[in-house]
């Protein structure tokens, strides 16, 4: 069973002694993080993973904070992100808000103010995405195909060709929404799991396979073969709509 998960703040910070300090004190506070002194480090952690809130430094050594936020939101994953820099002018922090930062906090800054700015910002977060059902997928999003069947989202329901309608519960909708995200990709299970319930849920691969069983179950027996949804063994799972076909 899926236990309260603590945040995970990434702390993208290439002040080492300084990165320390915070996730020192976020930890104490009951966070969870992960540090990168580099922006490029950043990427792919986070297509790979799912992050609460990010702390950026505005100046990185290998390309600014302002232009990573950039590559973020082109990943299409929303997670709320506060700019830590040391230049206090009013344009710098316009610039920052511009570009789709949640807060600004110049240096030097006092733990309390930061813990405090941290958790507006994610209580604001999880009232933004209370339509998700899961970090990357909204309830109110339209219908998509998957395995010859009609899915949707609005309704936590999908509809056979021969006509029968099945309710989804948030997981199923979950996984089946993130392999239609990611048609073509082999997903890993971690991936899906981190994907479907977080990164810190207390979920086993045994779970997961569950659902993936009952998905495929459901859609058999209502005359929907899952053959575009195959299993690679021992690392996950894959949906190919439109298979390449290789030779041989």
């Amino acid at each position: 069973m899926a236990t309260t998960s603590k945040p995970l703040i990434l702390i993208v910070e290439d002040e080492k002694k300084l990165a320390d300090l915070i996730s020192e004190r976020l930890e104490m506070e009951g966070m969870l993080t992960q540090i990168f002194t580099r922006a490029a480090s950043v990427l792919p952690f986070f297509r790979q993973h799912f992050a609460n809130l990010i702390l950026l430094d505005v100046n990185l050594p290998d390309r600014s904070g302002l232009a990573l936020m950039d590559e973020l939101k082109r990943l299409e994953r929303p997670v709320p992100v506060i700019f830590l820099t040391a230049d206090s002018s009013e344009l710098a922090k316009v610039k920052a808000l511009e570009v789709g930062g949640d807060d600004y906090i110049t240096k030097p800054f006092s733990f309390p103010e930061l813990v405090a700015r941290i958790r507006a910002v994610l209580r604001r977060s999880e009232t933004a995405y209370d339509q998700h059902i899961t970090k990357n997928t909204r309830l109110s999003e339209e219908a998509f195909d998957f395995c010859g069947a009609r899915v949707f989202p609005t309704r936590l329901e999908v509809t056979f060709p021969n006509g029968n309608s099945m309710k989804l519960g948030r997981k199923e909708l979950g996984i089946i929404a993130t392999l239609v995200n990611n048609a073509g990709k082999v997903m890993t299970r971690r991936s899906l799991i981190h994907a479907v319930w977080g990164i810190h849920a207390d979920v086993r691969s045994r779970s997961l396979d569950q659902y993936i069983v009952k998905i495929r179950t459901a859609f058999r027996d209502a005359g929907c073969p899952s053959t575009a949804f195959r299993t690679i063994h021992g690392v996950g799972y894959i949906y190919e709509p439109n298979p390449i076909q290789r030779a041989g």
